[in-house]
């Protein structure tokens, strides 16, 4: 992506941030980044198509940083308990979604899903991603008899939309200033681990 394209997004997120997604405008942007609206329009064709891009750039930023990387299944083995997978899954991409920025991202679009259309088809996306990501591990995990899965599908949607509802609760008490408290999502992959783990 080129720079002016990454000082576009960047102070759109500021924007948004201090106005709200919905608020921010095609000149108000141009303003912050020091460009005419004319020059804006040769980057991006509207305000959602900033977003959408936004999300795209901050994600596969942040997979960056994380070390996320394409993953490789032959490492998976019955020696590794269910729990340690599913938990290493579950932590690979809750640091991803820690990155600043794409915490910060998350933050407008969450608080604005409900009112603003963008926000919702973003949040759409993000959940069907996470659920494909599960579907294919969880028949990685069937093929090598790691767990015992008689739906695939359905425990893969389980589990994501579970570890979803979770990860928005963390952010809430987060963002409300109470403690931290990682033992839900413990005791949640543990039973879940239980239930499933292969070879009994």
């Amino acid at each position: 992506m080129k720079n002016r394209k990454q000082e576009i997004l960047q102070a759109t997120l500021e924007l948004a941030a201090e106005k709200g997604m919905g608020a921010v405008s095609m000149q108000q942007i141009a303003e912050k980044v020091g460009i005419t609206k004319a020059s804006l329009y040769n980057h991006f064709s509207s305000r959602e198509e900033i977003v959408e891009a936004m999300y795209e750039y901050l994600r596969e930023a942040s997979k960056r940083k994380a070390g996320v990387g394409v993953v490789d299944y032959d490492h998976l083995t019955k020696e590794i308990p269910l729990k340690d997978i599913l938990a290493g899954a579950v932590g690979t991409y809750r640091n991803m979604i820690s990155d600043p920025d794409l915490y910060l991202f998350y933050k407008i679009i969450m608080s604005e899903r409900s009112v603003n259309r963008n926000a919702a088809e973003i949040m759409v996306k993000e959940t069907e991603t996470m659920i494909h990501a599960t579907k294919t591990l969880f028949y990685a995990l069937q093929v090598k008899g790691i767990a015992d899965f008689p739906d695939v599908d359905a425990a893969a949607f389980s589990f994501a939309m579970a570890v979803h509802a979770i990860l928005d609760m963390e952010f809430d008490l987060a963002y409300s200033g109470a403690e931290k408290d990682t033992k839900r999502m413990q005791t949640f992959i543990a039973e879940f681990s239980r239930i499933y783990q292969g070879g009994r």
